[in-house]
């Protein structure tokens, strides 16, 4: 029988569950929550929930405590003193946060915005191996030992041999009444995928533009970790040379110079070619820019890296251009004439944090 907490805990999930489908696309606009992160878990704010609390009836009420007083002296010595400031009185806003499982926000996501499933391309996948208890048997580490059966061969051996006593229920296991978990070991094929994400740093690329990849790349991953049980994130930056960093250092440097978008696809596809093999790697490059690139002769080179190098062997290569007042915003015009409508590649402009729900829909709602 399902416990009444049980029922009332999955009652209470649903109504935060319905909260956070609803504020969903605010949520998404908002980087403070990608803050709240924990390894599983990301704390979010659900207002306007009442939160059940104990009242005294109006027969109980008045005063704490007994013994001698007169009504208005203060509990203690620091009651009652005066404040430099004056008491408030309207009632406070109440915000309840509840920790919401980054698969469980992967699921709302795939619900708001009616997000295809994921369809691992390749048949040569990831095979692990995974242990998995199978039965009992008489010997093995005592680590393992099984306790309820145990007993209950005890429990048998002593009315078989006449001396259970159910007038005194006592059951002492000796030595052959033991038993112990045995296990196997059992292959798990898994679907591995790699991220990599590149993003343009040069001066036009301001703080705005890159808190808006960062939320983007959050839910990206969010979206992927559900579809794959390994997901590798790699960083690339460039402005006329690229090069690869970590995470911190993708979101936080900004440089000068010139913008050359080939050497960021050179150096994804030098990643490819040598750790993600495509045929047991599902592979998703995701390029971030204003949309300057340095000469007509490199976007040319990018296009032809694209069409002949890297769709090919990739899921999906998404192109995010992140309106900046300095950029031209050029780049995704030349994709567009050059590469045109493939299953594969998804182009988004992107013009501010506003603009950051349909981008997401735009790169994940390909399916791929």
């Amino acid at each position: 029988m399902t416990l009444k907490i049980k029922q009332d805990h999955a009652r209470f999930r649903d109504i935060v569950r319905g909260r956070i489908k609803r504020n969903l696309k605010k949520y998404v606009q908002k980087g403070e929550m990608i803050g709240k992160k924990g390894k599983d878990f990301i704390t979010i704010p659900v207002p306007t929930i009442d939160i059940p609390h104990f009242r005294f009836g109006e027969r109980s009420q008045g005063g704490v405590g007994q013994g001698e007083g007169e009504q208005g002296d203060p509990l203690s010595p620091g009651d009652g003193q005066q404040g430099s400031g004056q008491a408030g009185q309207g009632e406070g806003q109440h915000i309840l946060e509840v920790d919401v499982s980054l698969e469980e926000l992967a699921d709302i996501l795939g619900e708001e915005l009616a997000l295809p499933r994921i369809q691992p391309k390749g048949k040569d996948r990831i095979v692990t191996t995974k242990l998995k208890y199978t039965g009992v048997a008489p010997a093995g580490p005592e680590s393992l030992r099984h306790f309820k059966r145990t007993y209950k061969q005890a429990l048998r051996r002593q009315i078989a041999s006449g001396s259970y006593n159910w007038r005194k229920p006592v059951i002492v296991p000796v030595r052959e009444d033991r038993r112990y978990r045995t296990w196997k070991q059992v292959p798990l094929p898994e679907t591995n995928a790699a991220v990599i994400y590149m993003m343009d740093v040069s001066g036009s690329m301001g703080d705005e533009q890159k808190e808006i990849v960062r939320i983007e790349s959050f839910w990206i991953d969010t979206w992927l970790r559900k579809h794959y049980k390994g997901l590798e994130t790699r960083y690339i930056i460039h402005d006329a040379v690229a090069r690869e960093v970590d995470r911190d250092t993708f979101f936080h440097t900004r440089e000068s110079g010139g913008t050359m978008i080939s050497s960021a696809y050179k150096l994804a596809l030098e990643m490819i070619e040598s750790d993600y093999a495509p045929g047991s790697w599902n592979v998703y490059p995701f390029h971030f820019s204003d949309g300057d690139n340095w000469s007509a002769d490199d976007t040319r080179l990018c296009v032809d890296l694209l069409q002949n190098r890297i769709l090919p062997v990739v899921n999906l290569f998404a192109y995010g251009q992140v309106e900046s007042p300095y950029g031209s915003g050029q780049f995704i015009k030349d994709l567009k004439d050059a590469i045109g409508a493939r299953d594969n590649v998804a182009l988004s402009e992107i013009a501010d944090k506003d603009g950051i729900y349909a981008s997401i829909k735009t790169f994940l709602g390909t399916g791929k």
